[in-house]
């Protein structure tokens, strides 16, 4: 059964439940009130009755019955009743409806109350007509004596006849409501489900837990906030971004307590969208997206998605290695080639001799190459970034002198040794691409040692040099001597470095360049 019928199912159940009950309840005490008013009203008769002085004297005839009769029948057709009896005080009828049965001694046993004690009462009994509710009075004479009774009765036939018009009446009213409810449950139910998107509650429990799933699995931070700025979504990649230091949940603060530098709040007030803001996410750099949430064409939150630029800083440079590096191969292919070739011809020529030193020749220069930075470099990670990027400047007709008295000893921790492989890489990438006056040979030279405090990484190189008036912006963001859309390595690096108690300076190089010093505490990258 589908939610919107199960809906109206309940609501017009409860309804004509409440209906029913309340109707049940109305009925009984209508119908209390009626048999309590009909008694009444014989009562009222029989002591109207009881007073006429015609029917007391009639009681000192020979025979009270020609007098009373007429008098009772009267009475009894102006009013309605069913019967109006007159006995004397041994309960013998005076009148009756039926003629045949005046002289007849009352039935129903209940007259004692009135011809004992004198009581005026309403009581129910089964008398010769039947089952009714009679009203009886004593008869006085003029010394206030008993000598006699009224009993003025409706059948309990003719009551419950009456009762039941009046309900049929109330049942109809009754079943108006319950119809009136039901129609109001079905308009109930469908406009909830039209707000629900004519979903049904399991479907909505499933696309909220799929919905919340690719959520969290989502690698970019997420965050959604409502009118008031107050936080109401933030998945497990927005919780990366915050100090670890800060247990809290997000969920209910305010944005700007949560992310200062946030500009949710002006989504919230102009309904425009921002995309690829740069702004600061906890301590990290990020590119953001902000986009309000519209129902109606009126703002009811927003939300925004941000990632690392560090992440796609380093995501976009190692795409860019990696085209420049298949390049490079293709090239050191050819090259190889060339001198697969060579060998070849030497061999074909019989020059064995000339062909075996080739070989180790060009074996000795590679391994003396690792031998060297091996035993230079303790962490194989840094290691091998320094080799990579000694074989990539060479196919890029780059020559990187690495300085004989380096050497790193230090065993780096997990974070600090990708902090240094981040530092290196953006410092040799940026003396390796910086420009060169025409027809001058590319070169670099690096040093490194961890004597001391400090670990220190020097890079120069023979390029155009950094301006002077160059020197104090060089390190911020987006500033670069190599065009656009650069001069974001220098800008991390130099941040990496601040983390980490030491700083990167740039100074005038021996050969004319940019010479490029970055310093870090040993105490904050090493193994403790």
């Amino acid at each position: 059964m589908g939610f919107k019928a199960q809906m109206i199912l309940l609501v017009g159940a409860l309804v004509l439940l409440i209906v029913s009950i309340q109707g049940y309840y109305l009925n009984q005490r209508y119908a209390q009130l009626m048999e309590y008013q009909i008694g009444q009203r014989a009562l009222s008769v029989a002591r109207a009755l009881a007073t006429n002085a015609q029917l007391i004297e009639a009681f000192e005839h020979a025979d009270p019955a020609a007098t009373i009769q007429p008098i009772a029948e009267a009475v009894r057709l102006r009013t309605g009743a069913s019967f109006v009896v007159v006995g004397n005080r041994d309960s013998i009828r005076f009148s009756h409806p039926l003629p045949d049965r005046i002289g007849q001694r009352m039935v129903g046993e209940d007259n004692d109350p009135a011809l004992l004690k004198g009581e005026e009462y309403v009581s129910s009994a089964t008398g010769s007509l039947g089952p009714s509710i009679r009203g009886k009075v004593p008869v006085r004479n003029a010394q206030q004596d008993i000598i006699g009774l009224i009993s003025v009765g409706f059948l309990a036939t003719e009551v419950q006849d009456r009762i039941a018009q009046d309900l049929y009446q109330n049942l109809l009213l009754m079943l108006g409501v319950a119809g009136l409810g039901l129609l109001g449950a079905t308009l109930i139910a469908n406009r909830f489900k039209k707000a629900i998107l004519g979903l049904e509650p399991h479907e909505i429990a499933l696309q909220f837990k799929q919905k919340e799933a690719i959520l969290q699995s989502i690698h970019e931070g997420i965050i959604a906030v409502d009118q008031s700025g107050r936080i109401t979504l933030a998945n497990s990649g927005a919780r990366r971004f915050l100090s670890p230091e800060d247990p809290a949940d997000l969920v209910g603060r305010d944005v700007t307590d949560a992310l200062p530098h946030s500009r949710l709040h002006e989504v919230l007030q102009t309904g425009e969208a921002q995309y690829d803001r740069e702004t600061w996410v906890g301590d990290q750099l990020a590119v953001v997206n902000r986009v309000p949430i519209l129902v109606n064409e009126r703002v009811e939150g927003a939300v925004a998605t941000f990632r690392s630029r560090t992440e796609i800083l380093e995501l976009s440079r190692s795409l860019a290695e990696v085209r420049q590096l298949a390049d490079r191969l293709r090239e050191q292919a050819h090259d190889f080639s060339n001198k697969m070739h060579t060998l070849s011809g030497l061999l074909q020529l019989g020059r064995v001799q000339e062909a075996v030193a080739m070989i180790g020749e060009e074996s000795k220069l590679e391994q003396a190459r690792l031998t060297l930075l091996q035993n230079r470099v303790s962490d194989a990670a840094l290691s091998g970034l320094l080799a990579g990027k000694i074989m990539r400047a060479q196919l890029n007709h780059t020559e990187i002198e690495l300085d004989d008295g380096s050497l790193l000893d230090t065993q780096l921790s997990p974070e600090g040794r990708d902090a240094l492989l981040t530092i290196v890489g953006n410092l040799l990438d940026n003396a390796c691409e910086s420009p060169r006056p025409p027809g001058r040979a590319r070169q670099v030279w690096l040093s490194f040692t961890d004597a001391g405090d400090d670990i220190v990484f020097e890079v120069e190189d023979n390029g155009l040099g950094v301006p002077a008036e160059e020197v104090d912006h060089i390190f911020e963001k987006g500033q670069s001597t190599k065009g656009q859309g650069r001069g974001l390595g220098l800008s991390i690096a130099r941040q990496l470095c601040r983390e980490r108690g030491g700083d990167i300076t740039v100074e005038p190089g021996r050969a004319g360049g940019a010479c490029f010093v970055a310093v870090v505490k040993t105490s904050c990258v090493s193994v403790s």
